[in-house]
């Protein structure tokens, strides 16, 4: 389950008034899934799939960490975002 604070600032990153980079995008998004579904247990999207592609890497990647502590990079990530795009 995750925190009232996990989700303020997942509604933030919709709200922000620039849009990360792509690779922070993706950062985002694999961490997004690791701290809400736990391990990707997913199969892999097809070779033409790329965006499909990159974002089951990236969620991929963080295989074996906790749900807590990508909720907690999740939230780092974002605060670091915030403050390069929102300002």
């Amino acid at each position: 389950m995750v925190s009232e604070l996990f989700q303020q600032k997942a509604d933030a990153v919709s709200h922000m008034k620039n849009r990360p980079t792509d690779d922070e995008m993706l950062q985002l998004y694999g961490l997004y899934k690791q701290a809400t579904v736990g391990d990707n247990g997913t199969t892999k999207p097809g070779l033409f799939d790329f965006k499909g592609k990159y974002k089951w890497e990236s969620w991929d990647e963080l295989k074996g960490m906790s749900q807590e502590e990508a909720e907690k990079k999740y939230i780092e990530l974002v605060d670091n975002l915030l403050a390069k795009y929102d300002n």
